[in-house]
């Protein structure tokens, strides 16, 4: 996985000289995609747990594409976690993508077919991780 490993981080790198905070522009996709999410977030203090759930979740990404140094094992507690709040497994899959799809929104011209490519792997591998981790 090392060729896309290193397209998602670019893809981040690229995201991140572009957009200082992607937190509001992940969520507001996740709502308009999910309507039933804004919900499952409390009123008070949900952006800092927005936040700090992207952070987590783009380091556990980061490592998942890369060397699998132990921030990756995050997917699999969050999975578990995320089942006894009675998130869907689609749901918390389907996160994965939509940070994807706020990247390639953003990225534009510079979201490349290899680029897409290596984040469809990603998340099919995700995906089957989550599986085996439930």
């Amino acid at each position: 996985m090392n060729a896309s490993s290193n397209l998602i981080e670019q893809s981040l790198e690229l995201a991140a000289a572009r957009c200082a905070d992607l937190t509001p522009l992940v969520y507001q996709r996740l709502f308009d995609e999910h309507p039933e999410t804004p919900t499952m977030f409390r009123s008070q203090g949900s952006e800092l747990v927005k936040g700090s759930m992207l952070a987590l979740t783009i380091e556990a990404i980061l490592d998942f594409a890369g060397q699998r140094s132990g921030h990756f094992r995050l997917i699999a507690c969050e999975v578990v976690s995320h089942d006894a709040y009675g998130t869907p497994r689609e749901l918390f899959i389907g996160f994965f993508a939509v940070i994807r799809d706020t990247l390639r929104d953003l990225l534009g011209d510079e979201w490349s077919p290899e680029m897409a490519q290596a984040w469809d792997t990603l998340l099919v591998d995700i995906d089957a991780f989550a599986g085996i981790a439930a």
